[in-house]
């Protein structure tokens, strides 16, 4: 059977991954950060899945990660790095602290995964990464500045990695997700939503289920002779 590791897995976009890679037929290896309970039930609804802590953010935790996922499935084939943090302000007004940890968590995460995720699959000459990045890391987003060069280093670190690990016969794509359902949403007034939805192009706020469903197209045979994409699921709002 074959293996996924999912990071940032114990809610919303993580989680619908999680759900369409098990009904895929995939053994699932998902991490936590702080919500552990999170994790571990979703884990019981899967059936073949296992919860492990990872602070994205720390190169050590990342390669503890690594080495736990494979002691305990064996093999890893397909990596979706997932994990990331927000932050909604003026950059002025952002502390040195606020910066690096957002630029850390959201890229330096997904560089310290796919180094580690690399080095496995290039051994094996197969292997599938899917990074998941945003909208704002394509056109930019306002009061997300630090946000939106970290997503978008997402992108680009994509597209070097696809060259890079390419002729070893693993491919690496990339997910930019738009407006999403998700906890993040959260703290907009109903108003607030729909104006969202009513500036979208298909006039309604995207799910965790279609940004999950293009990454399990991604990481399947279906998609063998593409790498190195950046696939916009927005609804059209970037446009």
């Amino acid at each position: 059977m074959k293996t996924v590791l999912i990071t940032g897995a114990s809610g919303g976009i993580g989680a619908a991954i999680a759900k369409e890679m098990s009904d895929a037929g995939y053994a699932v290896a998902l991490t936590y950060n702080k919500n552990k309970e999170n994790a571990e039930k979703l884990c019981a609804q899967l059936g073949n899945a296992q919860a492990f802590h990872c602070d994205i953010s720390s190169f050590e935790s990342v390669e503890k990660l690594y080495d736990d996922v494979l002691s305990a499935f064996g093999r890893i084939d397909a990596v979706v790095n997932n994990a990331g943090t927000a932050f909604t302000g003026l950059v002025q007004d952002m502390t040195e602290s606020e910066i690096l940890h957002l630029i850390n968590t959201d890229l330096n995460g997904v560089i310290y995964s796919t180094k580690f995720a690399a080095k496995h699959m290039v051994k094996n000459h197969s292997g599938v990464i899917v990074n998941i990045s945003s909208i704002w890391g394509v056109v930019g987003a306002s009061c997300e500045a630090v946000y939106s060069a970290a997503k978008g280093g997402v992108v680009t670190f994509t597209k070097a990695m696809a060259k890079e690990i390419g002729p070893s016969g693993v491919r690496v794509n990339c997910v930019s997700p738009g407006v999403i359902k998700t906890a993040m949403l959260d703290c907009y007034t109903t108003e607030d939503l729909q104006a969202l939805a009513d500036e979208t192009p298909l006039g309604r706020i995207g799910l965790p289920e279609d940004v999950a469903k293009a990454v399990k197209f991604l990481i399947s045979d279906d998609a063998s002779f593409i790498t190195g994409q950046n696939i916009v699921v927005d609804g059209g709002i970037s446009l």
